[in-house]
């Protein structure tokens, strides 16, 4: 059987590939991974300048076409332009990289409701949002994929992020649940939970990480490889690395009130 299904989602992807928050960290290193497979590419993100560079160094590097899409995922505003993007039947979006997202290092009460709520609209929102808007194309021409990069955090207690690691096990139950509903489709659909990763993610969050040993770290390239080959062999969940796999496992089957003692401490 589950030869069966990783041949059933193997299938050849033409259309384009839509990456959002796609200029910096994991959302770059998919769109190089995906360029690199001559994909042609829509990139999402709010800085326009950045966008267009990002843009104009794939086009040379790869040769394909890239479009630029400037939005704010957080607001209806920006994930109706994007939605529309995603429902174009004259240009189809076989990828769909949902990426955006931020962090907030703070116990909850200490930050501002608004970004509180700003993190909810982006992280969680946004995510069911254009999820929504890509499946109807994709089950209709019969191919897709959707890559919902989702955190190692979502499998854990965490006190100084809670609204972060509770929208990240938003983002794995949902896409898990959602790849049930798609056997048969030609669509697949997986969550990338990475743990730490070398990107601006924890310096826009303000988080002092020096004294997280070296050895805790991925790379954004490692963990485009490790999810999208995950993806295409039909796992509903990736997590890269030994290293982290390990420690979801334990996580998983470790008992709750032990585990939050352990995440209390950090």
């Amino acid at each position: 059987m589950a030869s069966e299904t990783t041949a059933e989602l193997s299938g050849e992807l033409t259309g384009c590939a839509l990456v959002t928050g796609a200029t910096a960290g994991i959302g770059a290193a998919f769109a190089r991974r995906l360029a690199a497979e001559t994909r042609d590419l829509v990139l999402v993100a709010r800085d326009v300048d950045r966008l267009e560079s990002a843009a104009t160094e794939l086009r040379r590097r790869y040769l394909i076409q890239v479009e630029v899409l400037p939005a704010d995922l957080s607001t209806d505003d920006g994930c109706a332009v994007v939605a529309k993007r995603l429902a174009d039947r004259a240009n189809p979006v076989d990828t769909l990289v949902n990426n955006a997202g931020f962090g907030l290092y703070a116990p909850f009460g200490q930050a501002a409701l608004a970004d509180e709520e700003r993190l909810v609209d982006l992280n969680v929102r946004a995510v069911l949002r254009l999820t929504y808007a890509a499946l109807e194309g994709m089950r209709e021409r019969g191919r897709g994929e959707i890559i919902n990069v989702s955190s190692v955090a979502g499998f854990l207690p965490r006190g100084a992020a809670a609204s972060y690691a509770a929208g990240k096990a938003w983002v794995t139950s949902f896409s898990e649940g959602l790849s049930l509903t798609l056997v048969g489709s030609g669509v697949r659909i997986c969550a990338v939970c990475p743990g730490f990763t070398h990107t601006e993610f924890h310096q826009r969050a303000s988080a002092n990480m020096s004294s997280l040993p070296s050895w805790a770290w991925l790379e954004a390239d490692q963990v485009v490889a490790e999810g999208l080959a995950d993806a295409r062999a039909g796992k509903p969940v990736s997590v890269p690395s030994k290293r982290y796999k390990i420690a979801v496992q334990l996580a998983r089957f470790a008992p709750r009130g032990a585990l939050r003692r352990v995440m209390a401490r950090h």
